[in-house]
């Protein structure tokens, strides 16, 4: 599939000729200006992330996944709400392409629904190391949807982590849950969502891509929900509430965060959420990780800091030929 646009800029810059190789490296944004800044963002949003999915975990226990989703897409798409007011200063319901925002918001739902469900059957710290496979999933389909070369060296570090979710999984084990499974899908379908953010990220506003998330997770959600509700307790709805702005509050500090730095820099301290829904699940709910789920995360970890490293090395290569001078000039 032909990049689009943006991607194909970035992906393909090194085949433009000279003159505007050193134009486009001049206009390229400085995304890494300041990265402390933007690593004390994403270790911010790692409390609000890992928050929320500790509070959708205490939920699963009196209300079943789909409602606690709803709830969560009710809260994010009125926090959306100014957005999506046509004298708003804030209006950012225009687009060029609004089938591609379905496709991401449905992802983005599906992804929150199947983790949620898998909340209710695992160890916090098992559901969230088993998550953190999507860098991988994003390696396979940016070949598919953004023409990206993947080398053997980055293949290597996906098999690494892969063999981290065996290690936690464990499958033909009694330790084996089938529930498993959610965490799984619900990672493959976070890795669409940003290949999909990724496509539109030159054309589309970050206010943008998360009002049309907002309302196309509402509207599906809402079709699902009567199938299976059950009539939330005052209690319920206000942590309920609390999943929903803390999910929508750490999305938001992730954009803020990339405005400061690199993805290669910033990916690998979203590995902390590890340490902090640990620390949570312990004090919410005695779970411990054991000793296997620990290893698991560490392939994985290893596995996606490697990943970022590779990024980076690439990023600066095609940084340093897009900057060569014109042997004409």
């Amino acid at each position: 599939m032909t990049p689009p646009p943006a991607a194909a800029a970035r992906l393909d810059s090194v085949s433009l000729p000279l003159p505007e190789r050193t134009f486009a490296a001049r206009k390229a944004p400085a995304r890494a200006d300041r990265p402390f800044k933007g690593i004390a963002l994403i270790l911010l949003s790692t409390v609000f992330l890992g928050t929320s999915d500790v509070t959708a975990k205490y939920l699963s226990s009196t209300l079943p996944s789909i409602e606690i989703t709803w709830i969560r897409f009710v809260v994010f798409a009125l926090i959306m709400l100014p957005t999506m007011l046509p004298g708003s200063s804030l209006f950012a319901l225009r687009t060029s392409r609004p089938g591609l925002h379905v496709l991401r918001g449905s992802a983005l739902l599906g992804s929150s629904l199947l983790f949620i469900t898998g909340l209710g059957f695992l160890p916090i710290a098992e559901a969230s190391a088993t998550s953190f496979v999507s860098p991988l999933f994003v390696t396979a389909l940016s070949i598919v949807f953004l023409g990206e070369k993947v080398g053997m060296r980055r293949w290597i570090a996906t098999a690494v982590g892969l063999m981290g979710v065996f290690v936690i999984l464990r499958p033909g084990t009694a330790a084996f849950h089938p529930a498993a499974f959610f965490p799984i899908f619900s990672a493959f379908a976070w890795a669409g969502t940003l290949i999909m953010t990724r496509m539109m990220s030159g054309s589309e506003r970050p206010l943008t891509i998360m009002a049309y998330s907002s309302i196309v997770g509402v509207v599906i959600v809402s079709a699902l929900v009567p199938f299976v509700w059950v009539a939330p307790t005052w209690h319920d709805i206000m942590f309920g509430i609390l999943v929903g702005v803390a999910s929508t509050a750490g999305q938001w500090i992730v954009v803020l965060a990339f405005r400061y730095g690199d993805a290669s820099v910033l990916a690998p301290f979203s590995y902390t959420q590890l340490v902090w829904v640990s620390f949570l699940g312990f004090l919410v709910f005695g779970e411990l990780p054991d000793s296997w789920t620990i290893l698991g995360a560490a392939f994985i970890v290893a596995s996606g800091l490697y990943t970022a490293h590779r990024e980076r090395v690439r990023r600066s290569q095609l940084l340093a030929v897009a900057s060569e001078p014109s042997p004409n000039a």
